[in-house]
């Protein structure tokens, strides 16, 4: 669809009366026929109590910052933009202001370079208590030189910025205030997917704007820590930051992304749940960061073949493609393969539940992590440490030549030397010479190393045989297979399929 498209309003509005009438005028030879009456009518919501209660509270937040004179806030100076302008538009700008001269030689000393503080952006937040702390998006301050905080009774505030947390898109904000209007805190465990919210915020810059629509999911996995809510609530630029209310007028969530191919709204609009956002307030307001329990190791869903092929009874529980080298995971004896089923007796259902769970673990802390082993459950006790305390080490490659052993499923594999297990930080395994048939088209490729065939580890190219030949060559063969850093599960059928 053209979003430039304007659809004419009497089309729209005819709509909408006609889907409004529906049920309220009913003609008199139905009315004669007492089954045929019209139901009782719901009418629509009234907003305008909860705009009144928590209007005040609401926020418009603009950003500024300093850059060297001549440069805009892209960081690009007056050739520049020239430039910029020609290229993509097609049109040139006003000719700048010439540049001045260079400084004469009998000068002593030239001046420093000056900057100016020019606009950045703007967003939206609202006040959670009355002595000024400000709640908004990460997004809406980072990379701000000053921030301003404007009331919608025109009062504006320079503010300081508390803290602020990348991962879950929340900060803090404090401004110089007593008895400021704020608003209620709710309970976003409580909402109900179909349940009538309102958002409030400064889209495009037009500040106290009221949209509204309903709850169409509880728990959308958009990122590593936030289960998101999903709404239809019109949430465009601008009203980042700002709440999502309840019909009780009651917070329960900060307006934070959209879903556009277009920049603008779409339909499909999230905010970060108000419980999560408080539980990271506090840690910022204490502390200003977040410190959370992190184990190293990446971690995918569990496919349904690969829960098959571990005689798993359901895709369930998080997967491990890598464990990091010196992480708390590796001392404890994590294994690529494991599949992390429980952390303290909570049941991890996909991937992205291990990272939300473990990083409310306190570092230092200790964590009995359940995991699924070649056909059976294990307990280990792993000490937790701070999330980025420890960098991943680049990824290494190097493949040498070996003698190759071949297989039914288009396998060609080699023994692998010393060096290259040091280089890939294996024990065992087998390295890919070739691939063909079900193996390429199960995307294998020449490089890649096996460590394990179904519940088989593999030493050799020898044992690497010896395993595939009982294998069921009807079947598909699930194997362990390690590229670069990152080890995965792929489940190879036989080339004849």
């Amino acid at each position: 669809m053209n979003v430039n498209k304007l659809f004419p309003i009497e089309k729209i509005a005819s709509t909408l009366v006609l889907s409004a009438c529906v049920g309220l005028v009913v003609p008199t030879a139905i009315n004669a026929n007492p089954v045929a009456l019209a139901a009782p009518v719901t009418g629509l919501p009234d907003f305008t109590e909860l705009v009144e209660k928590s209007g005040p509270a609401v926020v418009n937040i603009r950003t500024t910052e300093k850059v060297p004179t001549g440069q805009n806030a892209n960081g690009l100076d007056d050739d520049q933009m020239q430039e910029f302008f020609r290229r993509f538009f097609g049109v040139p700008v006003p000719t700048p202001t010439p540049k001045a001269q260079p400084t004469p030689k009998n000068r002593k000393q030239a001046p420093q370079a000056q900057e100016e503080e020019v606009p950045r952006g703007v967003g939206s937040g609202f006040i959670i208590s009355q002595d000024g702390f400000v709640l908004t998006n990460a997004h809406v301050v980072e990379g701000a030189s000053e921030v301003y905080v404007k009331l919608t009774d025109k009062r504006e505030f320079k503010a300081k910025v508390i803290g602020a947390d990348r991962r879950t898109d929340v900060a803090v904000l404090k401004i110089d205030g007593s008895k400021l209007p704020r608003v209620t805190v709710g309970d976003s465990d409580k909402i109900k997917a179909g349940e009538w919210v309102i958002a409030i915020g400064s889209p495009f810059d037009l500040d106290n704007t009221v949209t509204a629509g309903i709850i169409s999911a509880k728990a959308r996995d958009t990122g590593d820590y936030l289960p998101l809510i999903q709404t239809d609530v019109a949430v465009n630029p601008g009203n980042s930051g700002g709440p999502l209310i309840n019909m009780r007028g009651e917070v329960i969530g900060v307006n934070s992304q959209i879903y556009s191919r277009s920049g603008g709204y779409m339909g499909i609009s999230f905010a970060i749940p108000i419980d999560e956002a408080m539980r990271v307030v506090e840690q910022l307001k204490s502390a200003g960061k977040v410190v959370r329990g992190y184990l190293g190791v990446e971690r995918i869903d569990v496919p349904k073949e690969v829960a098959e092929g571990l005689g798993l009874a359901k895709a369930q529980g998080a997967l491990i493609q890598r464990v990091m080298p010196g992480s708390p995971a590796e001392k404890a004896g994590v294994e690529v393969g494991d599949v992390i089923q429980k952390v303290n007796g909570t049941v991890i259902e996909k991937a992205v539940d291990l990272n939300r769970i473990v990083g409310d673990i306190k570092p230092g802390g200790k964590a009995t992590v359940t995991v699924w082993r070649k056909g059976g459950a294990k307990d280990i006790v792993i000490t937790v440490a701070e999330a980025d305390a420890e960098k991943a080490p680049a990824a290494k490659t190097g493949k040498q030549k070996a003698e190759p052993a071949v297989n039914v499923f288009g396998l060609s594999v080699a023994d692998l030397s010393d060096a290259q297990k040091r280089e890939s930080q294996v024990s065992g395994g087998v390295i890919l010479e070739s691939v063909d048939g079900g193996a390429a088209k199960a995307g294998l490729q020449a490089g890649d190393i096996i460590t394990r065939v179904n519940n088989s580890d593999i030493k050799d190219a020898k044992e690497f045989a010896a395993v595939m030949a009982k294998v069921d060559a009807k079947k598909a063969v699930l194997l362990l297979v390690k590229r670069g850093e990152v080890s995965k599960f792929v489940a190879v059928r036989p080339t004849t399929q």
